[in-house]
């Protein structure tokens, strides 16, 4: 899982937009979620994007996905256009 959605989804449960209860961390190892760190060569992929889209953690993800041939899961509709992998969410 990459580091951008561990970091939004700490973010939304700090701003109280989403509730979560118990540790992420161990949640995340007991589901065999394994950590993708933000590189700087993700940043310079996310960073020659075109503005597609303005989210900035939608934007690294899309980053991480193409770099490492991932398959990006997400409901957005909208990250179709960069041509990355996409399952549904």
């Amino acid at each position: 899982m990459s580091a951008a959605t561990v970091w939004e989804i700490a973010i939304k449960i700090a701003a109280r937009k989403l509730e979560f209860r118990g540790d992420m961390e161990e949640q995340l190892a007991l589901n065999d979620f394994y950590p993708l760190p933000i590189t700087t060569i993700h940043g310079l992929w996310a960073a020659k994007l075109p503005r597609h889209h303005a989210d900035p953690f939608d934007r690294m993800l899309v980053a991480q996905a193409s770099f490492e041939s991932l398959t990006l899961v997400t409901a957005d509709p909208q990250l179709a256009v960069y041509g990355v992998p996409i399952l549904r969410a």
